[in-house]
């Protein structure tokens, strides 16, 4: 008997078996197109995604030759994936890097509403979530909205061809449609975003047991796996990708190092007093909820530092940084190199980055090395964002493979730094999900049977304290730029 976790990611959908004991078997996969029909935009064919998770799993299938006990579905977040009456798409899926809604959601923010709704959803809103979407379309394809029946994420839309439930998970309604204490959809948010008209189009939030419905006849044909298999909706991608690494308990803290560095910690409270910075995600655990910081700034930094030094590889990057001292001889960088600026652990949609201390005494091993220092003090201010204070950052993404940008986060965090086994985390983290539910047992208690991770690599304390001073001006310079207006919006 194997459980096969399903990862829907924005460019690769993997599909991964698991034996009962949780090791893994196999891995399938395939790349998925994002369009850009206009500047700015990334859509979908959900067809086509839909299509990608059918192929991998019967691949796997077919390879393994064994029965399926379970499938579990995690999938990239926000976005706006509509179906008609019938569960059939609209038109393509917005997905969560699309921009066309910013002016939306910038008008938002400078009206201080969406600090105000903080207070009840724990979410920061951006032009990639379903309300700005929504919004957007309803003034730009009113068609689209009077034919949809449902808005969906990908995750959801994967359940619904499974199993033909139009639902997403409570993690995905959070942001931004849920009230965070009750978790029941908030009437105060729909109408103050001026969306008291799409509250037919929100499906069934679900958890627990209700996250858990048979694959039906046709899928199962396509799937090769019999009718009736349990389908399990865990989480999005953030969240499973933390269950994965074994983070699922009140202060335990997660990295992902990837094309956005999200960087999150289990809460048991929504913490809507802080400052508004991020997510607050009702998790599958009950209690407790996912403090997330994800950035617009991550190892797209690294790729554009690796051309701009002519470099082939983030590998030759390291090597580069090796030859500097820690602190990078007084160089920092503030690494805010998206178009769309930056939306942890503050949002500013004109956020941009530059170096700071640049003199003739640096050459290419200090910009190399203030590449990865840079982004690990992201890291410190998402933590600090959170008000949590964890004991150890476990750390996962493609980023972690990197020795040296561990040991810069150890040093810059001053938190040993633990990086997961598995490479397919979030696909993991559906698979615990799913065993977990099924026995009717804890996730937590899953997680630690079935989650390998490194030895704890500590930070190096005879640097902590000069990071912790290049810290303090990390912060400084940013808010300075910030105050001063240096910050422009690309035009």
């Amino acid at each position: 008997m194997i459980t096969i976790g399903i990862d829907a990611g924005t460019s690769v959908v993997k599909s991964v078996g698991y034996a009962a004991d949780g090791t893994e078997l196999a891995v399938a996969s395939r790349p998925t197109r994002v369009e850009h029909p206009r500047p700015g935009w990334a859509e979908q064919y959900m067809l086509d995604v839909w299509s990608a998770v059918a192929d991998t799993v019967a691949e796997l299938v077919s390879r393994l030759g064994a029965e399926v006990s379970a499938l579990a579905i995690t999938a990239q977040g926000d976005g706006c994936w509509l179906v008609d009456t019938a569960g059939r798409p609209t038109g393509p899926a917005l997905l969560w890097n699309d921009a066309r809604a910013s002016s939306i959601a910038a008008n938002w923010a400078d009206s201080g509403l969406l600090a105000d709704l903080f207070k009840i959803n724990g979410s920061v809103g951006f032009a990639g979530l379903p309300h700005a979407q929504l919004s957007w379309l309803a003034e730009h394809e009113p068609a689209r909205i009077d034919a949809a029946a449902k808005v969906l994420t990908c995750g959801g839309w994967l359940f619904h061809c499974l199993t033909g439930r139009l639902a997403w998970d409570v993690s995905e309604a959070s942001n931004p449609f849920l009230d965070a204490r009750t978790g029941q959809y908030s009437d105060t948010v729909l109408t103050e975003l001026g969306l008291g008209w799409a509250g037919r189009l929100l499906p069934e939030a679900v958890d627990g047991e209700q996250r858990i419905a048979p694959l039906l006849a046709p899928a199962a044909e396509r799937l090769g796996v019999p009718e009736g298999t349990p389908v399990v909706l865990g989480s999005y991608d953030v969240i499973s990708t933390a269950i994965g690494a074994g983070v699922t308990e009140p202060g335990q803290a997660c990295t992902i190092l990837g094309t956005t560095i999200c960087t999150e910690v289990i809460s048991d409270s929504p913490k809507l007093q802080r400052t508004p910075v991020g997510m607050s995600l009702r998790t599958p655990m009950p209690g407790r909820w996912m403090l997330a910081s994800a950035t617009l700034a991550g190892t797209e930094v690294v790729e554009w530092t690796c051309r701009m030094l002519g470099l082939p590889n983030p590998e030759d990057l390291t090597e580069l940084a090796e030859q500097a001292e820690p602190g990078s001889n007084g160089l920092l960088m503030l690494p805010y190199l998206s178009l769309g600026g930056e939306r942890a652990p503050f949002y500013d949609p004109a956020a941009r980055g530059s170096l700071h201390g640049l003199s003739l005494e640096h050459g290419p091993a200090e910009i190399a090395r203030a590449c990865l220092e840079g982004l690990a003090m992201v890291i410190r201010d998402c933590l600090r964002a959170s008000t949590a204070q964890p004991s150890e950052l476990r750390v996962t993404g493609g980023g972690s493979a990197n020795p040296l940008w561990r040991q810069v986060i150890a040093d810059v965090t001053g938190l040993p730094v633990v990086r997961t086994t598995d490479e397919q985390a979030g696909a993991r983290g559906a698979a615990v999900t799913a065993q977990a539910l099924l026995a009717g047992r804890d996730i937590s208690e899953v997680a630690r049977e079935l989650v390998a991770t490194s030895d704890p690599l500590p930070p190096i304390e005879a640097n902590r304290e000069y990071y912790d001073d290049a810290y303090g001006r990390f912060v400084r310079i940013r808010e300075s730029a910030q105050s001063a207006g240096w910050f422009q919006r690309a035009k």
